[in-house]
This record gives structure tokens, sequence and C-alpha cells, in this order.
């Protein structure tokens, strides 16, 4: 079950098949230094940036570091805290002032990440945070950060080709999220202004410049209720969720992280890149939204995805008779639509979460229809906090 992630087996069978390249996708390889180092060293094209910047923009801590030293606005907070005592620790909190965020050096995906309000849940925060980071990134190292309160969740697409050209595809909005993770994705951001869109996308191209960028990558921002924004952490490969950008930009990615990779230059300048209309994504993960999200494994009997309509796209790789195996990431499938405008898309997304069937194992589409079909949702009126301290509550109480 683990082959997926043996990057000497993968480079092996690439070199026995003859391949050029290697696509990383987004899984846990697409930001592992030590196998683009591989497939460089094998003298296969690793389809994404160069090793070295994986590395450095993959540590946050690091990241933080080369982001100020550029001017690039940071959150407030810490060096590495592991060789540091827990009252030196604790003496940093009420310097940046509670709350505080503890945060895996090489974290990613929601893990390795710890709110902490209070003095006295320092220490069990620190050791919950610091095993989390061992255990998924093999890397304890671990800072902190002054916590925003309800910010949004701005991530800017970024595409640099070898020739020192950089530029944006605007921005997602990744606000609704549970226990840091994304769940739904919407392009553009319905609360922005074009002022505002046009500073911090020139301040995601010259994060990319500090670091001589190549390839596709996310800066990822906070934005607070007065429009200040603070660098977060760069995602040195595609999202998941790329094909909002693609629906409302006209750029295909991955097409473009090909062309790339094989030396061609950036086929759009940053004038080209003009927004079309709204577009939405859902991720359908096999889990129990009534027992706390628990995963859902097991064999789908009966499945009927939405289909037809301008505007809709499904990635999935499931089908009826598919076993759901407990190993791996809960999401089978993304739904994306694209709408002249926000309400246009978010009727689609109704549609389409309607329309989908999935038998046999427990999912969160009802969930997600629940939450699209939200007025605060619809509204655009919404940070990083609302699934987890408006909808969630209601949800509940629903059920």
């Amino acid at each position: 079950c683990k082959g997926y992630l043996d990057a000497k087996k993968i480079v092996e069978v690439a070199k026995e098949c003859g391949a050029d390249a290697i696509h990383p996708g987004y899984g846990f390889l697409s930001e592992n230094f030590d196998f683009a180092r591989e497939v460089e060293d094998a003298g296969i094209i690793f389809i994404g940036p160069k090793p070295d910047v994986i590395r450095k923009m993959g540590n946050k801590n690091i990241a933080r570091y080369l982001m100020r030293k550029n001017g690039i606005p940071i959150v407030p907070g810490t060096e590495k805290l592991n060789h540091e005592s827990m009252d030196t620790i604790k003496k940093y909190a009420r310097e940046i002032g509670y709350p505080v965020i503890l945060k895996a050096s090489g974290g990613g995906g929601g893990r390795g990440i710890r709110e902490v309000w209070e003095e006295k849940d320092m220490q069990s925060a620190y050791d919950s945070c610091t095993r989390e980071a061992k255990t998924f990134f093999n890397n304890d190292e671990i800072f902190m950060e002054k916590l925003v309160v309800k910010p949004r969740h701005i991530e800017f697409q970024i595409i640099g080709d070898n020739y020192g050209n950089i530029i944006h595809l605007c921005e997602r909005d990744c606000s609704i999220q549970r226990r840091h993770q994304k769940i739904i994705e919407i392009a553009p951001c319905p609360s922005i202004s074009e002022h505002l869109r046009k500073t911090m996308g020139t301040t995601a191209v010259a994060a990319a410049k500090a670091v001589n960028y190549t390839n596709v990558g996310t800066v990822e921002f906070l934005l607070d209720d007065y429009n200040n924004f603070y660098f977060m952490e760069m995602n040195t490969r595609v999202q998941v969720e790329h094909p909002v950008t693609e629906f409302v930009s006209g750029v295909d990615i991955v097409k473009e992280q090909i062309r790339i990779a094989a030396g061609q230059p950036l086929s759009v300048k940053q004038e080209d890149i003009v927004l079309r209309g709204h577009a939405i994504e859902c991720r359908i993960n096999a889990e129990n939204p009534a027992f706390n999200f628990a995963p859902s494994p097991g064999k789908i009997t009966n499945l009927h995805l939405p289909s037809g309509g301008v505007g809709l796209r499904v990635d999935s790789a499931v089908y009826p008779g598919y076993t759901i195996p407990p190993y791996y990431d809960s999401m089978i499938a993304k739904i994306i639509v694209h709408g002249e405008n926000r309400f246009d898309a978010l009727m689609k997304m109704q549609r389409a979460l309607y329309e989908l069937e999935i038998e046999g194992v427990q999912t969160n589409a009802d969930f997600q229809l629940d939450l699209i079909s939200d007025r605060n949702v619809i509204a655009g009126d919404y940070d990083t906090s609302f699934l987890m301290e408006t909808f969630l509550p209601k949800y509940q109480e629903k059920e």
C-alpha cells in the first residue's frame, strides 16, 4: 500500500520504461526534495521546481526567514523552538501575545499545528505538536507564530519559467476549512477589491522571485479584517484545487508545468490574465460527518457522477465495485463548476451535488450540499473559523 511513496522504486520503474520525465502530482513526493534530486540524478526531468527550492520553501522556518529578508510581510513569530526551555517558549508567547500557534517546520495538509490560547496549555500543545510533526514528517522541528484570529485564507497561483518570467493567475479563497484542512475552494475571492488583488498578486510574484522559483507553486496568505495580509507558506507543487484557477484564468496549469519542464517559456504574460466568471470546487471524501468525519473505507456498490452541462468538471478514479482502502487520504472525487458569476456557480454546484450518488460507503456529499447552500456561504460572509464555530454546530443539531 506504500508503493506510491517508494521514491527509489518509482525512479527504477521510470528508467526501465524509458520515461523522460516524472510528474509527482500533489501527494507527499511532490514536495520531497530528496525525491526531486533523485529523479534529476537519474537523468530524468522532475516536473516541478528545483530540489533546493523545494527544500527551502518546504521548511516553513527557512521560508519565513527568506520572506522577511526580502520584505514580504510575515506573521510575527519565532525561529525553531526545539532547543529552547519551556520557560523560554512561554516567554516568547507572552512577548508575541496570546493566542499563538505552534507549527511544524516541515508540515502541511493541516498536520503539525496547535493553537494555544492560554499559557497553561503550552506544554501539552508543544508535546503533541512535536509528536505529530515527527510522525507525519519525520521532522519534529516546530516554531511559533501569532495566531491571526478569524482570517481569510487566500492563496495565489504562481507560474515561473526557466528564463526569469514569473506571473500569478490570481487568487483562490480557501477559508472554508475543517481543522486546517480545506473543504471548499472558490475563485476569485468574493470579498477583496481589485486593488487588493493586484497588491497581493504582486507580493506573491515577489515571493517567488526571491527564491528564483520555476514551474508551478502557490503562495498562501492570511488576510485580516483590515486588509492586512501575511505570508503563511508556499506550496511547491500543483494544488488539489488548481482546477478552479484553470476555469477562471483559462490557463491549463498542468500543461504549463510540462511546457516549463521541457524548457519552453511561459505561454502567457501577466497582462493576458483576465478573470472570467467564478469557479467552486468541493472535495468529496469517504468519511462520515455524523461520526466526527471518521474515514469510511469499503466497496462502492453504486455510483452516479454528475455529468453534462457547460462548466462542470469531475476529477475521480472511482467506479462501481471499487474498494476504497483505509491507507490513503479519504478524498475520492473533486467536483468543480464554473459560472458567469458567483450565484451561477453556486447554483451549478448545488445541482451537481444533488445529482451525485455514491452507495456502499459514507461520504460528505450531503454535508457539502448543506454547506454550499448556507446563507453565509452564499453571501461570501465567512472566514477560517466559520465551518467549525458557526456551521458545524448548526449541522450537528440538525443531525
